[in-house]
């Protein structure tokens, strides 16, 4: 998969679910809409359609540290 642009105006968010609470889906969404995103998916966990909720997409893992100089 192709890298994503860093001057890009959308920013990746992780979709988790109602019902298992893993995050299966990962979506892009502009950096100036305000309002969380609730999508109808399948949840695989589950096997039915659940809610699917706005979360961080790294929830504080892989962040990036400042460099010392």
């Amino acid at each position: 998969m192709a890298r994503k642009n860093s001057k890009s105006k959308r920013k990746l968010i992780g979709l988790v679910s109602e019902l298992s609470g893993h995050r299966t889906y990962y979506t892009t969404k502009s950096n100036k809409d305000t309002e969380k995103k609730e999508l109808r998916k399948y949840d695989p966990i589950a096997r039915k359609h659940a809610l699917y909720r706005e979360t961080k997409k790294n929830l504080g893992r892989n962040e990036v540290k400042a460099r010392k100089s």
